[in-house]
């Protein structure tokens, strides 16, 4: 079974995915890093190539791949859920952790960092913050319904994101087992 971490870019999947996947002795992958290497060329290239459209097409081939693997620990891409056949394929053999925080907390967090700036494309013409905001508010009813889990990052430390994912994939599966 594998463990999903999805939500906005800067709740920290990539950085507690890497944690998780360490503790649990699990191989971890970044959805939008292993695109990236399968494509040859950044998802920043890719949306100025044929804009969000053949991203999300590109994405979803990526994910389908994703979801045949077992026993890892993905991050997958920010919207990745608003493809309905992505969060279908990736609950067949998994768990969908939503990573949430408020739109201060991103917008600090995507602003500090630097590398992703340059690899992301932003998604509409406003500032920053105004699409955080925006785009925030649109695909939360995504998240909720496709999330098996919520936590909210932006209060919490990594070690204790890790350790409330980990207690909750216990039970879950313990649950499953008892089912």
């Amino acid at each position: 079974m594998n463990i999903i971490l999805i939500g906005f870019r800067g709740t920290g999947k990539t950085t507690i995915g890497r944690i998780l996947a360490q503790r649990l002795d699990k191989e971890f992958i970044d959805a939008d890093e292993f695109l990236e290497q399968k494509e040859g060329r950044t998802i920043k290239d890719i949306f100025g190539e044929g804009g969000e459209k053949l991203f999300r097409e590109i994405e979803s081939r990526i994910i389908t791949e994703l979801s045949l693997l077992d026993n890892k620990v993905i991050a997958s891409g920010g919207g990745v859920i608003l493809g309905e056949e992505n969060v279908r394929g990736l609950k067949k053999n998994g768990i969908l952790i939503l990573l949430d925080a408020d739109v201060n907390t991103i917008y600090k967090r995507i602003s500090e960092d630097i590398a992703a700036q340059q690899r992301r494309p932003n998604l509409t013409n406003w500032d920053r913050y105004q699409e955080i905001e925006y785009l925030l508010e649109y695909r939360k009813p995504f998240y909720d319904k496709a999330a098996d889990f919520v936590l909210n990052t932006a209060s919490i430390s990594t070690e204790e994101s890790v350790n409330k994912i980990m207690s909750f994939v216990r039970n879950y599966v313990k649950d499953l087992k008892n089912n």
